[in-house]
């Protein structure tokens, strides 16, 4: 038998991959299961909206807990569990292609905790910073945030090992580059929404992650400090 002939030719998700992307499909199939009537009668048409409802990320609540100094457990957990829920099948579908491509890419390099790491906490970050904004009043949701932490982290490894070659690490930056000019050229078209905040800050927050939970991000980030 040849070497290497049982092997799978097709190198597999990372688990962690999975256990987030999961839960963003059962919500589609059960709103599409809702939508077409095979479950939930009239009024599982609204289920998508009541989802939006309940469990986007809301600045201006944000803002309401931070004058009250109340934080309501219910509202708290919106900064987890908009990620999961998209406005429509299309962001959906871009949110899991997204994730999918880099949780991947991502997860050869970083162990399934820190992958997951990067995406919440990206995640987390993005909407506490969108909703720092005085001017963000728009509801908060999908998992794009999360995914531009996912582009942090790769962009990170690409910089990590560019470094390594003595070559220009500024090229690491390419990916999130074309990203912001697409984004650039969507909003002169259509008009620029807000969101954009959370994104950037969703990839900063990856970037800098990456530094901590890096296969010996830690070690290798003090040893840096004590050079300097």
């Amino acid at each position: 038998m040849r070497d290497g002939y049982d092997e799978n030719p097709v190198n597999p998700l990372p688990p962690v991959v999975w256990l987030l992307a999961l839960p963003i499909i059962a919500t589609e199939l059960f709103f599409a299961m809702g939508s077409s009537g095979l479950i939930g009668g009239p009024g599982a048409a609204g289920w998508r909206l009541d989802a939006l409802q309940k469990f986007a990320f809301s600045p201006q609540l944000m803002r309401a807990m931070v004058e009250t100094g109340q934080y309501p457990p219910e509202h708290l957990m919106r900064l987890v569990t908009y990620p999961f829920v998209n406005a429509s099948v299309t962001q959906a579908i871009f949110v899991l292609v997204f994730l999918l491509a880099l949780g991947k890419m991502v997860g050869e390099v970083f162990s399934n905790l820190a992958v997951a790491l990067v995406f919440l906490g990206a995640s987390i970050a993005g909407a506490l910073i969108y909703g720092a904004m005085p001017f963000t009043e728009i509801g908060l949701y999908g998992g794009y945030p999360g995914d531009y932490g996912l582009i942090g982290a790769f962009t990170w490894i690409l910089w990590t090992r560019l470094g390594q070659e003595n070559a220009n690490q500024l090229r690491a930056f390419s990916l999130i580059g074309a990203l912001m000019g697409i984004q650039l050229i969507f909003a002169m078209i259509f008009g620029a929404q807000p969101d954009w905040i959370a994104d950037i800050a969703g990839f900063a927050t990856g970037f800098v992650l990456s530094f901590l939970v890096a296969p010996g991000g830690m070690k290798r980030t003090l040893a840096r400090l004590r050079r300097r």
